[in-house]
């Protein structure tokens, strides 16, 4: 394939605009970690705006992590992306899995019924009524439960489940394997871009959950790293002396906000090329 020069040209105009999108973009996330890593004195001089620090400090994290708070709150976050995760990639591939079949009868009002859910919700007084009803106030479930299943998660599970060729589904039938050994012994090995794809989605609105925790959590150890987060945001410059003395309020919200990204930052790279791939294949079949 010969390429000529206006397409070179091409190449090289959207290589540069890409790079630009690219710092544009991590520009905010340079500065907060600049912030949480400078002394500072050093920020003040600088008129409050520095990117590449002289020196460094980790003070900052040193009291995030001295405090009984911070680390509690992360256990709490770290169980809801896991434990929670795993719940929600469970209940929506045994429910997406049938509604991929057009065998099953009722199938049609069905994913009607699930698709008037993005539409119209319980509300949210009907929905604290019915978590206060099962006994999940002030417990790490009601932080999980609630939201075990996404609609939209849901249907772009079931359109990637229609994509597999039936042939393997009547080969194993007439193997005699049921619809779970097909699900979890075929389906599932098959399927590993699209879990992978929506379990990122689930491990990240589980490590944000923030709404669940406001409404159905009073008790402060059972806050997320989320609502922790808050709190320390909303710090004013005029908080006690105590803590202006070990670390000034600045650096400690870019601190707390660097602690709560940096897992997502981590794992996200491990799985890009599943997530990228996944993406593609549930918006192009169905």
């Amino acid at each position: 394939m010969v390429i000529n020069r206006g397409e070179r040209a091409a190449g090289a105009v959207i290589n540069v605009i890409l790079c630009i999108v690219g710092i544009v973009s991590l520009f905010p996330l340079l500065f907060v970690v600049s912030m949480s890593l400078t002394p500072y004195g050093e920020v003040i001089k600088n008129g409050g705006f520095l990117i590449f620090p002289k020196s460094i400090t980790f003070e900052a994290y040193k009291y995030l992590f001295q405090t009984k708070e911070v680390p509690q709150a992360m256990l709490v976050s770290l169980f809801t992306a896991t434990v929670g995760t795993a719940i929600n990639l469970l209940i929506t591939m045994l429910g997406a899995y049938p509604l991929s079949r057009k065998s099953l009868r009722g199938r049609t009002f069905i994913l009607l019924i699930i698709v008037f859910t993005m539409l119209f919700s319980g509300g949210l007084i009907p929905t604290y009524l019915l978590v206060k009803s099962l006994g999940m106030l002030n417990s790490i479930w009601a932080l999980v439960i609630p939201s075990a299943v996404a609609t939209y998660n849901l249907l772009i599970m079931k359109t990637f489940f229609e994509g597999l060729p039936e042939e393997l589904f009547e080969s194993a039938r007439i193997d005699g394997a049921g619809d779970l050994g097909i699900l979890f012994r075929i389906v599932v090995p098959l399927s590993v871009p699209s879990l992978m794809t929506i379990g990122l989605f689930y491990a990240v609105s589980n490590w944000n959950s923030f709404f669940p925790a406001v409404l159905y959590i009073t008790d402060a150890n059972l806050n997320p790293l989320q609502i922790v987060v808050r709190k320390l945001l909303l710090l004013s410059n005029s908080v006690d002396n105590a803590t202006e003395n070990i670390v000034p309020t600045p650096t400690l919200q870019m601190a707390s906000v660097i602690t709560a990204s940096l897992p997502i930052l981590v794992v996200y790279p491990f799985i890009q090329k599943y997530f990228t791939k996944g993406v593609l294949i549930g918006a192009i079949k169905g």
